[in-house]
């Protein structure tokens, strides 16, 4: 188990692809690094943020210790875009 990060320099990318879809990894992470599949998958891409996400940050549509957990154990978070029932309950 990895314990808690409390905060880490990320980049985000937006796909050009897929509307409302985002991808959040490590500074030091590229692209091309990332599993063949979800570079396929999330399609082009342009940087969209680069930033300190703190577990104290709020992010508009995703858990900010979800984010760091998975940056942490897969290498990236993938947050896509919200279905009907999210939607409904704003």
């Amino acid at each position: 188990m990895v314990p808690p990060i409390k905060s880490q320099e990320i980049k985000v990318f937006k796909s050009l692809k897929k509307l409302d879809t985002y991808l959040y990894v490590d500074k030091s992470q590229n692209f091309e690094e990332l599993p063949i599949a979800l570079r396929d998958s999330f399609g082009q891409y342009e940087l969209v943020l680069e930033m300190v996400l703190s577990a104290e940050r709020k992010l508009a549509r995703a858990d900010t210790n979800q984010v760091l957990s998975d940056i942490a154990l897969k290498g990236f978070y993938l947050q896509l875009p919200p279905t009907i029932d999210e939607l409904s309950n704003e």
